[in-house]
């Protein structure tokens, strides 16, 4: 089913801006567990829920989930107006290369640009060169008589009887892995002047309607051949699994009669409807954490804590994002198992280390954590479902540390005497430790890995941990985080409400976004204001039509006039429902990167070309710790953000009902030794009584642990913060 396709399968949703029902519901589909947060408008109230992922169709655990969610909070399916939903179809459709069979058809001459890419070596001194991973086979490649300059000025012109019959060689240029059913269509210099690749896509239409066609200019028209390919490669392999999917999951709420408006979140943390993401697959590659993102720059705002960095330690993976004075950063080119992606997205670095990682010994005896994951099924050892090698989560059942028998709530009982039986075999035996110390390893590898995810994610910008508090977030997270704050110096860990569906609770307060941008290499003097003009213009209709596309109102009758051009004296702006913001990809000439440098003062005169050319040295000297004011900046590639403002929940007020006394003691190991240790239950603690460490905060889905030399008392926000004694 193409990319095309699925857009019409979703027809029903091009306007889907009804917020009438009263409950709107978040699914975060993770390797492990589908999160849910659930809002309904007639409490006031946000509440969590989650069932097991079903990973060989996961549309099965997002509808058991909206509806055990409603049995459980006693809501009717018929009262969910919008489900916003984040998955990881794409991620692990890429992770596990189980993408659809595609050709790529590029100018004459360059049809090796995949395998070629920048000569990048990660071991310089090598005397092979590493293995690239490259998604199209060589004669699955084409070059097409063609050619664009990079002025957009036509070379050499589209031979028609040449594409006709290569579109045929395409056709039947399948093998042992199937038939081609996606083509990405990447020509040079189509950021330019996509006229070529609009003409071949025509063709395409007419003689082989079938195919998921993607063309470069729609999915990334910026500079730069081998990231322009490899994302449109990407967007074209997925778009038959995307579509598939999106099939199944509006087969299965038809059959449920469930038909609320769904959104899918994008990777730079909006949402969009089933129908662009049928277009765009790529631009989910980073749909569920990209949630938790959101979720922590909301804590920043709602906290007063200006620098935070967020972990969110799930079953299969742990990710770090930095929020700094209020802003989680976006950046326009991420890579993902080595392969380059230039759509913009959260900046958020993932390793393997979650709740069900795996512990091994490799060849040298020494003991280690990840990056292969237990995932859902069968799980780590203690879930009893089949998995016989030992996990993070074994590790921490096996010290005591999580309850085995509330679990999820008690949703879920845990095998004890399996996981530490696991650990004594696998880790404890080869290593000639006992159960206990090999457990108490495991751990203390896995927080050794995300200790240096987190400072890597700081080190990078010239930032010191001291200067942020540490948000924990995820299933797992709880167990780790003042540890992982003890190695890091960091004095204080927020643990946020519904920590262990945290992502979700982010994707909750989405908004429809889309990213529209066009390369255009301009020097940043006033001569250029007439060429940025005529892309900026451009490229805000671009936003008009989508945010259109989908709905959006553009509240007749309610513009206000935007940024003043010194050209045109003035362009209005739409006021209700939509909202845009400018940013420009800039350089010192002479270098080979770009600097991201928002525009959010955005005025084609020369003083808002001034501004901004005073923004870009300002970022690039606290980014790389000098600027050059006597060389000249260029702008590179011009971006519009089109948001669609969609209404938010409005949560009531948290309220305290406990006096922080212990629900009970367990025995923990802690510090080499089992120490009989107080349990508490989250809803239980008071700001008036912090709750000193060792002590265990348990909540239904997650655990927390605090350590020696911490204490935790909740906020009037209801988030916890643990803070270390100097």
């Amino acid at each position: 089913m193409g990319g095309e396709t699925a857009a019409k399968k979703w027809n029903r949703d091009e306007n889907m801006t009804d917020t009438e029902k009263p409950v709107r519901i978040a699914v975060d589909i993770g390797g492990t567990f589908t999160d849910l947060q659930v809002f309904d408008a007639r409490t006031g109230g946000a509440v969590s829920f989650k069932v097991p992922t079903t990973p060989k169709d996961p549309s099965e655990g997002f509808m058991r989930g909206i509806a055990g969610a409603a049995a459980r909070y006693g809501f009717a399916l018929g009262d969910v107006g919008l489900v916003l939903h984040g998955t990881t179809i794409a991620t692990n459709a890429v992770l596990e290369r189980k993408l659809a069979t595609g050709a790529l058809i590029a100018t004459r001459g360059f049809e090796d640009v995949l395998e070629i890419g920048r000569h990048v070596r990660k071991d310089i001194y090598g005397l092979k060169a590493e293995k690239r991973s490259v998604l199209v086979p060589r004669r699955r490649r084409f070059g097409l008589a063609e050619r664009m300059r990079a002025d957009g000025s036509v070379e050499t012109p589209l031979n028609r009887a040449a594409a006709k019959t290569l579109i045929e060689a395409v056709r039947a240029s399948g093998g042992e892995d199937g038939a081609v059913e996606a083509v990405a269509v990447c020509l040079l210099h189509a950021y330019a002047n996509p006229a070529h690749e609009q003409a071949f896509k025509a063709m395409l239409a007419e003689a082989w309607p079938e195919a998921a066609v993607s063309l470069s200019s729609d999915i990334s028209p910026e500079m730069r051949e081998f990231e322009r390919s490899s994302t449109t490669v990407l967007n074209a392999l997925l778009a038959p699994v995307v579509a598939r999917y999106l099939k199944r999951l509006a087969a299965r709420m038809r059959d449920e009669r469930f038909d609320a408006h769904l959104y899918l979140v994008q990777s730079n943390g909006g949402v969009t409807t089933p129908a662009v993401a049928g277009e765009q697959p790529v631009r989910l590659l980073l749909s569920g954490p990209s949630g938790g993102a959101m979720a922590v720059t909301r804590l920043a705002e709602t906290l007063g804590e200006p620098n935070l960095v967020g972990i969110d330690m799930g079953g299969t993976s742990f990710d770090v994002c930095v929020v700094r004075d209020g802003k989680s950063t976006v950046v326009t080119e991420g890579e993902i198992d080595g392969l380059p992606v230039r759509v913009p997205m959260a900046e958020i670095r993932t390793i393997g280390a979650g709740g069900g990682s795996i512990a091994w010994i490799d060849g040298g005896n020494r003991l280690r954590v990840g990056p292969q994951s237990a995932g859902a099924d069968p799980g780590p050892v203690s879930y009893g479902a089949g998995g016989t090698e030992p996990a993070v989560t074994d590790a921490n059942v096996a010290l005591g540390r999580i309850d085995p028998g509330f679990f999820l709530g008690g949703g879920m009982t845990l095998d004890r005497d399996a996981a530490l039986a696991a650990v004594a075999a696998r880790i404890g035996g080869p290593l000639g430790l006992g159960p206990e110390t090999a457990a108490e390893g495991i751990v203390a590898v896995a927080n050794s890995n995300m200790a240096a995810a987190i400072k890597l994610s700081l080190f990078e910008k010239g930032l010191d941990p001291r200067d942020f508090a540490l948000v924990s977030f995820g299933g797992a997270g709880g167990l780790h985080a003042t540890a992982l704050a003890d190695e890091l110096g960091m004095r204080r860990v927020v643990f946020p409400r519904d920590p262990g569906t945290l992502s979700a609770y982010g994707i909750l307060f989405s908004d429809i976004s889309h990213d529209v941008a066009r390369s255009r290499l301009l020097p940043a003097v006033p001569d250029s204001l007439p060429a940025l003009k005529e892309v900026f213009d451009a490229l805000l209709a671009d936003g008009e039509a989508l945010l259109a596309r989908d709905g959006i109102a553009s509240g007749a009758g309610a513009r206000v006039v935007a940024r003043r051009s010194s050209k045109d004296g003035g362009r209005t702006q739409p006021a209700a429902g939509r909202q845009f913001s400018v940013a420009a990809d800039m350089r010192y000439r002479g270098q080979a990167f770009e600097l991201l440098v928002p525009w959010p003062e955005w005025e084609i005169s020369e003083a808002g070309l001034a501004r901004l050319v005073e923004a870009f040295h300002v970022q690039h000297k606290q980014r790389f710790a000098y600027d050059d004011r006597t060389t000249p900046a260029d702008i590179v590639t011009c971006r519009v953000t089109a948001t669609g403002r969609l209404p938010k929940p409005a949560l009531r007020p948290y309220e305290s009902v406990g006096g922080s006394t212990p629900k009970g003691s367990r025995r923990v190991y802690l510090e080499g030794a089992w120490r009989e240790t107080p349990v508490y239950d989250r809803s239980a603690l008071s700001a008036e009584a912090p709750v000193a460490g060792p002590a265990i905060v348990d909540e239904e889905y997650t655990t927390i642990l605090i350590g020696r030399g911490w204490s935790v008392a909740p906020r009037g926000t209801g988030d916890l913060t643990a803070t270390r004694k100097v």
